[in-house]
């Protein structure tokens, strides 16, 4: 399987190259506009095919499947231009920062019936989908970070998104209905909590941006148990007393926070022929746009 990266910052270098560049069964190709850092990336991982754009990459090489790691505001453009060349696409999240082009670029991957897939590595964090199998009448959600005020969309569509997603994952059941509340100060976001509740289950998340440092914090509660995970690395069941489960020692970071397994699923729907799943997409980025609404007429 040939395989495209598009760009090679952060995210990419911390979470995805050492998962994809350990995979024999894929000829993994990268891409960014920045020389230096493709010459060394490309050298790092002793990876020989290097491209300076996508459009380049493209001209010359057939591609079954990309990762796409570049800037939010990149995104439209370099999914549309693969979709429109039938290549499977993976994104991080969001895929994009507007309800609107979400869904645009969602209808053209259903046009064209290609893979379209965002990355929300906690639906594939072994902690967190552990609770799957948990009772779940009550969720509660931090994540908290360190003097990160920000605007509305920005921290919305880039960071609480991931909260958004983890709720509608765990949630046992439908939540028709939704609260928001928001704390804007000077045009920026300092704090955010939606509550998604339906029949016999609330499921609440929250963030605040001037907190003292970063964390995250799962609580799931039911049927007289309560299970904890701090951090994506620490889990704590309660029922008779308490457990706690820590990853191993030597169990990779990728593997804990879910990366390892969510690229092997999404190159698993690629053989398969897997649909998009289009509404699950849309319903947390429509979550998020409506959060940054009520936000805007806050501020």
């Amino acid at each position: 399987m040939r395989v495209l990266m598009s760009g090679l910052g952060d995210i990419a270098r911390k979470a995805y190259l050492p998962v994809l560049a350990s995979m024999p069964e894929i000829e993994l190709h990268l891409t960014t506009r920045d020389p230096a850092v493709l010459a060394e990336v490309g050298a790092q991982y002793r990876l020989p095919h290097r491209h300076d754009s996508v459009a380049a990459a493209l001209a010359t090489t057939r591609f079954d499947a990309a990762f796409v790691h570049s800037a939010t505001v990149a995104h439209p453009a370099t999914v549309e231009a693969l979709l429109d060349r039938d290549v499977a696409v993976f994104v991080d999240k969001p895929l994009a920062d507007t309800l609107a082009e979400a869904t645009r670029l969602v209808a053209l991957a259903e046009s064209r019936q290609v893979l379209l897939a965002v990355g929300f590595n906690r639906r594939f964090a072994p902690d967190y989908a552990s609770l799957l199998d948990r009772p779940r009448s009550f969720i509660l959600l931090q994540k908290h970070r360190r003097a990160q005020p920000d605007t509305p969309r920005r921290v919305v569509f880039d960071d609480f998104i991931h909260v958004v997603d983890t709720l509608r994952f765990l949630a046992p059941g439908a939540t028709p209905r939704m609260t928001t509340e928001t704390i804007v100060r000077d045009g920026m976001l300092h704090g955010v909590t939606l509550t998604l509740a339906g029949d016999g289950l609330h499921a609440i998340g929250t963030m605040q941006r001037m907190s003292a440092l970063d964390e995250e914090r799962l609580d799931v509660i039911g049927d007289g148990s309560k299970t904890s995970v701090v951090n994506l690395s620490d889990r704590y069941t309660h029922d008779d007393g308490e457990t706690r489960h820590r990853r191993g020692d030597w169990t990779p970071v990728v593997r804990q926070r879910g990366f390892e397994a969510m690229c092997a699923d999404f190159l698993t729907g690629v053989r398969e022929g897997r649909a998009t799943a289009s509404e699950d997409i849309l319903k947390t980025h429509r979550l998020c746009e409506s959060i940054v609404a009520h936000a805007e007429r806050v501020r």
